[in-house]
């Protein structure tokens, strides 16, 4: 009885043995010259890309975690080198690793920042809010013109115009506009800030269905303006808009906290203003 339990007792310390150099191949991704290389390393870099590629849009190769591994284990061969060559202590490997060393420093103490300092909800209202109310005053105009060259051409349209030929089709044969001749001049729903002045002043002076008695000369040429029609400025919904305030707010926060530090700070260096 005793040598059975014996038996079983040793059968289960060597199988715990023989599993032990499983579980530790699990966590490292390769052996170079001896020394392991973690898993931990491919990770840190695959979640480095990953953020990278999320905030320009790009798209990942879908053998982006071999790619990641091979890229560990070179830098692993290519570092082993350079320490066996005594690289590592010279002064400009030195000098640069106090840059690096800083640098990732000041990335994880914004990171720590806006983790712990994210924009609310409530402050997101109050931005839409304040916007809103901005843009509460403003009117959009919905206008058409007919841009060409000479003065005289822009008077022959409007007399063209009085006599009861279509606007919209002598701006699709006349103007020179290229963005809206197609649409009989069209320029969709703007506010007058919109346009280069002249343009704007002549306009806001219409009323509904009215076109200019003048041709209205900028520096694209002369105008021929027709205003369609006049409404408040059209502010879109909070769900549509949250993103950017949301990025908006939280650059701000950013630029707020970095400037407290630098004022806060003592020295006697001179920040150009």
């Amino acid at each position: 009885m005793k040598k059975s339990v014996f038996a079983i007792g040793a059968l289960s310390l060597a199988l715990g043995a023989a599993l032990l150099p499983a579980t530790a191949t699990a966590q490292n991704v390769a052996i170079v010259n001896g020394k392991a290389v973690p898993k931990a390393r491919v990770d840190a870099l695959l979640e480095q890309v990953k953020r990278q590629a999320d905030a320009s849009g790009r798209a990942l190769p879908p053998d982006i975690e071999r790619l990641a591994r091979d890229q560990i284990v070179l830098n692993e061969i290519y570092t082993q080198e350079a320490e066996r060559r005594g690289l590592a202590a010279t002064p400009e490997y030195r000098r640069q690793m106090e840059l690096v060393r800083q640098n990732v420093l000041i990335q994880a103490l914004f990171q720590d920042f806006e983790k712990k300092n994210p924009v609310t909800d409530a402050e997101i209202q109050a931005e839409y809010d304040k916007f809103k109310a901005q843009a509460g005053s403003e009117k959009e105009y919905r206008a058409r013109h007919i841009l060409v060259e000479k003065e005289d051409e822009a008077k022959r349209l409007i007399a063209q115009i009085k006599g009861g030929a279509s606007f919209e089709e002598l701006a699709k044969k006349n103007s020179k506009d290229p963005g809206s001749a197609a649409k009989g001049g069209d320029l969709d729903w703007a506010e007058a800030s919109t346009y280069v002045p002249e343009f704007s002043q002549a306009m806001v002076k219409l009323n509904k269905g009215q076109v200019t008695e003048a041709p209205v000369k900028s520096q694209f040429g002369y105008h021929v303006i027709k205003l369609e029609d006049v409404r408040e400025a059209q502010f879109p919904p909070l769900d549509d808009v949250k993103p950017q305030i949301q990025q908006r707010l939280q650059q701000q926060k950013m630029i707020d906290f970095r400037e407290g530090l630098r004022k806060a700070a003592r020295t006697d260096y001179k920040f150009e203003q």
